[in-house]
């Protein structure tokens, strides 16, 4: 029997973020413990219920907590013009079971779930890292029984919300830069690896038939903004529960990442310092390049394995 990694996964349900769900809900080889929602593509009681309307459409028990409603210091921002002002348009989806969600907020809710494992958890971020900067700052014990951060977030080169900046860093960098120098195993998946694991129209059809969530994630698919389907759907987030399950997908260089808070034109940049410019030590693995043929079968795969 497959030894399952315990994960929390921090979330802005969103259309890709509901992909990444799906696959982590159906792995074997993962045991989500806790889902914690964050603001970021929509605002948090919008990510909450999302995250309740996907857990009663998997008819999965598992412990919900609302998180932060806005960045560290900044004002908020959204991505509805991509997911749409639900955050997840182009599916009927029931009400949420609100029996999953927790009266405690996401922060005391993550402290408790990883103070009482009897083993390390892994934190899987997939939205702005509000919620993971304040625990970190607020239950610094906490680091003794973290495995690992595997977020998505952050980009070696050009942005998808500033010229330098990817949406969840750029969302709340002053929370990104407090994770990224808390000290702890951190694995930076980011833009450059997601604007290569695509979905293209071929694969959506297929993914329709597959099961019950296939056809949820089609319709979703078909409502997804900005670049249409005919060019590919990006799966930033599921990149993220890929590289958990199948690490090998990814080119992964060790370096000294620090985000720019300051910059007039390059707020929320990740500084990924490649070539050592910085001369400090490597705190995060990143990931730079994916093998597409690889994530696209390893996705597909995945996805029939759901429900």
């Amino acid at each position: 029997m497959v030894k399952r990694k315990p994960i929390i996964i921090d979330t802005d349900p969103g259309i890709d973020d509901a992909v990444a769900i799906a696959i982590a809900l159906f792995s074997e080889e993962l045991d989500v413990r806790l889902i914690t929602t964050v603001s970021g593509n929509v605002d948090v009681d919008k990510t909450t219920n999302n995250a309740l309307k996907l857990l009663k459409f998997f008819n999965k028990k598992i412990p919900v907590a609302k998180g932060a409603n806005a960045p560290l210091i900044r004002e908020a921002t959204n991505a509805s013009n991509v997911h749409g002002e639900s955050g997840m348009d182009g599916y009927d989806f029931e009400e949420g079971d609100m029996s999953n969600l927790l009266k405690e907020n996401a922060v005391n809710a993550m402290y408790h779930t990883i103070m009482t494992s009897d083993e390390p958890l892994t934190l899987v971020p997939i939205g702005p890292l509000t919620n993971i900067a304040l625990l970190l700052k607020v239950y610094p014990e906490v680091k003794s029984n973290i495995e690992q951060i595997v977020l998505m977030g952050g980009s070696t080169s050009r942005g998808n919300k500033g010229v330098l900046s990817e949406f969840n860093i750029h969302f709340d960098p002053e929370a990104a830069k407090i994770v990224f120098s808390a000290g702890l195993p951190i694995v930076m998946v980011g833009l450059d690896v997601g604007s290569k694991a695509l979905v293209y129209p071929e694969d959506s059809d297929k993914i329709r038939g597959f099961n019950r969530t296939g056809e949820m994630i089609y319709s979703l698919f078909q409502h997804y903004r900005g670049i249409g389907l005919k060019k590919g759907l990006k799966m930033y987030d599921s990149c993220a529960i890929g590289y958990l399950l199948k690490p090998e997908m990814f080119t992964v260089v060790d370096s000294y990442v620090d985000v720019e808070l300051t910059g007039t034109l390059t707020s929320g940049a990740t500084i990924v310092d490649l070539k050592g410019y910085l001369k400090k030590p490597a705190n995060a693995k990143v990931c730079i390049d994916i093998d597409e043929e690889m994530f696209r079968k390893w996705f597909m795969e995945a996805l029939q394995k759901c429900n």
